[in-house]
């Protein structure tokens, strides 16, 4: 991108959003690694584990139907803070060995990232417009937006490998426990305590509809809902990108379930951080090749290519498992899959950005999470062998090639 074609203040947007966003994301991924490896430490089974991930999607979809709609209403910023709230108490539950704390931790979170995964992009798009910024610098934008999401997470596998190796996992007393991969989640906290002043300082609130800022907050909800719904029935292109969401998207939330196990020897304990490190490299070299794809390729015609991949690859680890293939095999198919998601999220954000109406934004992009954590949750409660589970990811990841053609 030439500095010529750049407009006064967009770098500065630029550092407001991407360093707020980079705290953010950093400490969602200081937990990715060690979600599991925690409760299994613990002594819970499998299916207690995954009881605890469906009450976490669960929450998610819950919260995803109005949610949103509070964004759009209530303002982003306000909703990208409550974000670092919530997200901090649910680290906080990490050190408890109680069933019903660990799973309202699981609740916490999926409020949780149900804003951080409309809000803070919301705030950003709105913010891009109101600047009255080029169209064409907010698909760069996504593009080093993501870059920077897999940069993180790269160092955020790293840092987690090294704080959950630093101290062993230790009795404090009663059903208290510290250190081990319970240290990941403490780290995870210190960024969302730096993140809530930074948010204060470098933003700006925005709003779904700018004339809704002053209005009364249920009236304000419940008027951002309905515009969110007749969003959805009054341009067929909006339902049908959110068919396309869920179906790719399921399927990454089933293997982050079910990386852990699938990569589990019996002769040596894997490092979690760093296999988690080698998958968010391999989102980032996505991310890049979707950055340096030509301005006049339009995004939804990517799409369609880099969901046929994934499928591919997922079809590899279903294959390996299926015949007792050794780890890496499952790993490489693991890694290639990574890939196509660092060149989907870019590029499905940028259709999204084009397709969905701004004044209704965090509602539509919540609303679409609904389906996707509903296949979620059956797909979890099926409680399917690793096999099968990555059998049907490869139907939902080229589910959705034919919506796209």
């Amino acid at each position: 991108m030439s500095n010529a074609k750049v407009p006064r203040g967009f770098h500065e947007f630029q550092f407001r959003y991407l360093i707020v966003w980079c705290l953010a994301i950093t400490a969602d991924w200081l937990q990715g690694p060690y979600v599991y490896e925690l409760y299994a430490s613990y002594g819970w089974s499998k299916v207690d584990i995954a009881k605890l991930f469906v009450a976490g999607f669960g929450s998610s979809m819950l919260t995803g139907t109005f949610i949103g709609s509070v964004a759009d209403a209530w303002g982003r910023k306000s909703c990208a803070i409550l974000y670092c709230i919530l997200y901090a108490l649910a680290c906080v539950t990490k050190h408890f060995n109680l069933y019903w704390i660990l799973m309202l931790g699981r609740l916490l979170g999926g409020a949780a990232t149900s804003l951080l995964f409309s809000t803070f992009e919301c705030w950003m798009v709105g913010e891009h417009k109101r600047c009255g910024f080029p169209d064409e610098l907010l698909r760069y934008m996504f593009g080093l937006m993501f870059f920077v999401q897999y940069l993180a997470a790269i160092g955020a596998g790293l840092l987690a490998q090294f704080a959950a190796s630093s101290l062993p996992l230790t009795h404090l007393g009663a059903s208290t426990w510290y250190g081990g991969p319970t240290t990941p989640f403490d780290v995870s906290l210190a960024f969302l305590l730096i993140a809530i002043p930074t948010i204060s300082f470098l933003w700006q609130e925005n709003y779904g509809d700018p004339g809704e800022g002053g209005c009364d907050g249920v009236v304000q909800i419940a008027s951002s809902f309905k515009a969110g719904c007749q969003s959805l029935s009054s341009d067929w292109r909006v339902p049908l990108l959110g068919l396309v969401v869920a179906a790719f998207e399921s399927s990454m939330y089933v293997f982050v379930f079910n990386w852990t196990p699938a990569l589990d020897s019996a002769s040596i304990a894997p490092p979690h951080g760093l296999i988690f490190s080698g998958f968010m490299m391999a989102c980032m070299c996505g991310s890049s090749l979707f950055s340096l794809l030509d301005a006049s390729v339009q995004p939804i015609k990517v799409l369609w290519p880099v969901c046929l991949a994934a499928a591919i690859a997922l079809a590899c680890v279903a294959t390996s498992l299926w015949t007792g293939a050794s780890e890496e095999w499952v790993f490489g198919g693991f890694l290639a899959f990574e890939a196509c998601v660092g060149a989907y999220f870019p590029c499905v954000s940028t259709v999204k950005s084009q397709i969905v109406p701004e004044e209704t934004r965090a509602g539509v992009y919540n609303v679409y999470r609904v389906p996707l954590n509903l296949c979620v949750v059956l797909l979890l409660l099926a409680d399917l062998e690793l096999q099968t589970s990555f059998t049907v990811c490869t139907c939902c990841s080229s589910s959705q090639r034919s919506r796209l053609r």
